[in-house]
């Protein structure tokens, strides 16, 4: 857990970013999902930033993908010279948003520090075999589904309630998902999970594991805790920065 503050970087956590790590043919690979504002510096403390062999973007609002800009200039100018083009996965356009948050021309834009992608069907990135799936929210949106040998980790991204999210939780033995809203608010719809709505699908889904992230800092995160409890029995724990899951 590199970042789990929701909408923006908080007084004790970054905005989202997570890093996966898996071996394979003798060498470790390394995975983000999200790189949301602030998330960049943090990452230091868990993982050199120019050993990371890609990027998965689940959406491009800010919180969850605006630390791209810092990775430009990083994997541009760095004194050991320019790095290799890397991966990144995207909703469409995720080049041309790009280009706008570092105010630069279209072309090449990152284009030449980063190779862009956008989802349109199962991949793989070494041992990760990944699985993007539709969700609902204000912009085109993805939850996703990372596989590694047997195990499986569920990523809801930003959604509110639908059928997309329970393909992404379904049997998983780790399910991350966003806690941004409170239940018995005025919540408007097609845009963040309660923490109710977490436990529900965790329930209906059989996961072996749920983490609630993404709690904007302005609401306790024992109350989405609470939430989730009450409709969830399996397991179940807050995202904490620095946190590591072994699976």
């Amino acid at each position: 857990m590199v970042g789990c503050s929701g909408s923006y970087p908080g007084p004790d956590s970054v905005a989202s970013c997570y890093l996966l790590e898996a071996e394979e043919r003798g060498r470790v690979w390394r995975v983000l999902l999200d790189l949301g504002n602030g998330a960049l510096g943090e990452l230091h403390k868990y993982a050199d930033p120019l050993a990371i062999d890609a990027v998965l973007l689940s959406h491009l609002h800010a919180d969850h993908c605006l630390d791209l800009c810092g990775y430009y200039v990083m994997r541009k100018y760095h004194p050991t010279g320019p790095q290799p083009r890397i991966p990144v996965w995207g909703p469409p356009d995720t080049a041309g948003r790009m280009a706008r948050a570092y105010d630069l021309p279209s072309n090449p834009g990152m284009t030449e520090e980063f190779e862009f992608k956008a989802y349109s069907g199962p991949f793989s990135i070494g041992p990760f075999a990944i699985v993007p799936v539709p969700v609902d929210h204000p912009v085109d949106a993805f939850g996703l589904r990372v596989t590694v040998g047997g195990a499986t980790i569920g990523y809801s991204g930003d959604t509110g309630p639908c059928d997309g999210l329970d393909r992404v939780a379904a049997g998983v033995q780790l399910f991350l998902a966003e806690a941004s809203f409170r239940l018995g608010d005025a919540n408007p719809p097609n845009v963040h999970l309660t923490g109710t709505d977490c436990g529900d699908a965790a329930s209906r889904a059989c996961v072996e594991r749920l983490v609630l992230t993404h709690v904007p800092p302005w609401f306790d995160k024992e109350h989405a805790l609470a939430e989730a409890r009450s409709v969830f029995s399996g397991q179940i724990e807050l995202a904490e920065p620095g946190a590591t899951y072994d699976l």
